[in-house]
């Protein structure tokens, strides 16, 4: 190897290792800035920071109250309602592209849905507050008057939002479902279609149908690309701001899908007008912080997946 050789693997070598270690300083230094502003707000708090259900004051350095039990709730609930309707189709449909697509429409299928990806946020929000909501009404109200007499979740009570615009926390859901469908599709797509041709050609020579080989072959080489699909997906809808801060009316959640509800990112988008001293900057600051942990906890879990997947 010759010198200059030498020389521009050393130079290459040491350009990634300063692009991983500048990655790592940089989720440092967040993590690092939401907790040194978090802190003196947390010392003023007057109650528990994580138990606290009721609203907000900030005004009163002496008399500060914020939780984010509600908030808490309402994130959680409203992602995790949307990961559960985007799975199957996600599902079907990265089946569907990798395994009975004709060659022709594999392409513009493919980047029709990875174009869901692009649209801004805030096209979804207006299209979910002012299309899709008040479609949807009259079947929440439906759900609501037979099945919502039986389950408690689906039932809407006189202080929940008007039926008829259903910015509810379900229709949040919906709306954050269709968002996060291109991440998940995109990622059992791909793992689906490294499915080894050998088993694929083996199961089929063996007299097994499609459905049976999908079942036999991809199903089982897939499923960690399907649930890292999934975790991803779920940590793109926790962080999601504007298109909920536009569907989902405000207010604190109750336990009804029918209900409003205030998500960390949606309280921080409204709450913007108070970030006029530290210490009301610092309290939403600290609710940032555990969103920010919780994002990376999710994320974390889904790399360990891909990790665990490839041994």
């Amino acid at each position: 190897m010759s010198r200059g050789t030498q020389a521009q693997d050393k130079v290459f070598a040491g350009a990634m290792k300063g692009s991983g270690i500048f990655i790592v300083v940089v989720i440092a230094s967040i993590g690092i800035f939401l907790l040194w502003n978090a802190i003196p707000a947390l010392q003023h708090n007057t109650v528990n920071f994580f138990t606290y259900n009721g609203p907000w004051s900030t005004d009163d350095p002496d008399a500060m109250k914020f939780g984010i039990s509600n908030l808490f709730w309402t994130t959680l609930v409203v992602s995790l309602v949307a990961l559960l309707l985007a799975l199957p189709i996600s599902l079907g449909i990265s089946l569907f592209l990798s395994q009975y697509c004709p060659a022709k429409l594999k392409g513009p299928l493919v980047y029709t849905v990875d174009l869901l990806a692009a649209v801004p946020s805030i096209v979804y929000g207006i299209w979910g507050a002012g299309v899709l909501g008040p479609f949807l009404g009259p079947a929440f109200q439906w759900i609501s008057d037979t099945i919502g007499t039986v389950i408690p979740f689906l039932r809407s009570e006189p202080s929940d939002p008007p039926l008829g615009t259903a910015r509810t926390v379900l229709t949040g859901a919906v709306v954050l479902a269709i968002m996060i469908l291109p991440i998940i599709t995109s990622t059992a797509r791909e793992v689906f279609n490294q499915t080894p041709k050998g088993q694929i050609e083996a199961a089929l020579g063996l007299g097994a149908t499609r459905w049976e080989m999908i079942k036999l072959s991809v199903l089982p080489f897939g499923k960690s690309g399907l649930i890292s699909g999934a975790m991803l997906g779920l940590g793109r809808a926790l962080g999601e701001t504007m298109a909920l801060f536009m569907v989902i009316a405000g207010g604190t959640f109750a336990g009804s899908l029918f209900d409003s509800g205030t998500t960390f990112a949606t309280l921080i988008a409204q709450s913007a007008a108070e970030f006029k001293d530290p210490l009301s900057t610092g309290a939403y600051i600290a609710a940032g912080l555990v969103l920010f942990v919780l994002t990376f906890i999710v994320n974390s879990i889904a790399r360990g997946v891909l990790a665990r997947k490839g041994k």
